[in-house]
């Protein structure tokens, strides 16, 4: 075995897991595009701006149920997965290297959070990096176990909110104010540099105050569970086939009913403030249920039709998942922000699923035809470069 400390090459790459990175990718968006269309507090209450009603309800419930907390949570499982994947078989310090890998990531976060986008999630991803790599010689069992722990320190302390404080309390978020969300649509609506009265004090909300009180242990679980699925060779596409199908059911069935279960209930309190964190807690952990029957689903497809044209382009994106992320940022930005058509808050949720279809099919194609010609997309080759501190092939 070789002393030099290098990137994994493509052709040592685990197929499973780049066509559910891939499909996690494509289905972040279908969520994202709710903050770069519309006012922030639409993700959480999406009864304050924009039609809510026929067509757009039934957009917002198919996303809501499908792909909300569920692609999230697929992307962060494998990102603690990546923890293993990055550090296994390397000579020398792989700690040390891992780490000079997260900071590189977060000077890209934090360029993307203040840049672009105040949504971003590698910012999280490297700080909660810095410390699950720590477990990552620890048994599949323990590594989930404290990820399901960290799961539940959020449930608790937001039960103990909503039993606390009064829901005048709860509504100031819950509730913007009109003029609020006025002030944020027509932030938007103009050129970059106003953009920032937004953009910079919400990411370094996000960064603070908000991944002490809630990412931290959300992104942490996650990649810690992801760490034990990786190492238990769930993730791995390891498993029988027999246990994929009982996942895949258990999960799916299990978590279904918990989300559409917190759809009924936060529709039978008429979306009030009063109920708001009682439905979080809903989605919170059905997603990371039907986020697994996905990937049971994904790994049980992938033994069938892994060598196929839809694994194929699933595993290019996959593959490319980074250039993507900040790619539908760019493209997205471009769309509803003022620096570009300046379409944000005018653009019903019908018609964000069209822009949607529309950047994947711009993602799509272009992964796969890139990677015929280039071994890694460029933000991954350029995060390479920066890691191993020399210059990586770009070219096949």
């Amino acid at each position: 075995m070789s002393s030099k400390r290098e990137p994994t090459p493509p052709s040592e790459r685990i197929v499973s897991i780049d066509v559910l990175r891939g499909f996690a990718l494509l289905g972040i968006l279908l969520i994202n595009v709710w903050v770069f269309a519309m006012p922030e507090v639409t993700l959480s209450n999406p009864t304050v701006y924009g039609d809510f009603s026929g067509a757009n309800y039934a957009a917002w419930l198919g996303s809501h149920v499908l792909a909300e907390g569920k692609m999230i949570s697929i992307f962060t499982l494998l990102f603690g997965a990546g923890v293993l994947l990055f550090t296994e078989n390397k000579p020398g310090d792989a700690t040390g290297l891992f780490q000079r890998r997260n900071a590189w990531l977060l000077v890209i976060g934090l360029a993307h959070a203040y840049l672009l986008w105040y949504g971003d999630i590698l910012v999280t991803y490297a700080l909660c990096g810095f410390a699950v790599v720590y477990i990552r010689e620890w048994p599949a069992r323990t590594q989930i176990g404290v990820g399901i722990a960290l799961l539940a320190i959020i449930s608790v302390s937001e039960l103990a909110v909503a039993v606390s404080v009064g829901e005048d309390a709860i509504r100031a978020q819950w509730e913007p104010t009109a003029a609020a969300i006025q002030s944020e649509v027509e932030t938007y609506r103009s050129g970059w540099l106003a953009q920032m009265d937004h953009r910079v004090p919400t990411s370094f909300r996000r960064q603070t105050s908000g991944f002490i009180g809630y990412s931290a242990w959300r992104v942490g679980g996650l990649m810690s569970i992801g760490t034990g699925l990786y190492k238990s060779g769930v993730l791995t596409n390891e498993r029988s086939a027999q246990e994929y199908r009982r996942l895949a059911l258990a999960s799916g069935t299990a978590g279904f009913a918990m989300v559409l279960a917190g759809v009924w209930y936060i529709t039978a309190a008429d979306w009030g403030a009063g109920a708001a964190l009682y439905f979080r807690q809903f989605n919170h952990w059905g997603s990371l249920l039907v986020a697994l029957c996905y990937v049971a689903g994904v790994m049980l497809f992938c033994r069938r039709w892994g060598d196929g044209p839809v694994a194929g382009a699933f595993a290019a994106v996959g593959r490319t998942a980074l250039s993507n992320y900040l790619l539908q940022t760019v493209l997205a930005t471009s769309i509803f922000y003022g620096h570009g058509l300046g379409l944000f808050g005018s653009v019903s949720r019908v018609e964000m699923l069209g822009v949607v279809v529309a950047i994947w099919a711009v993602q799509v194609p272009l992964s796969v035809v890139w990677l015929r010609y280039f071994r890694f997309g460029p933000i991954e080759w350029l995060w390479r470069t920066a890691t191993y501190g020399e210059q990586q092939p770009l070219r096949k």
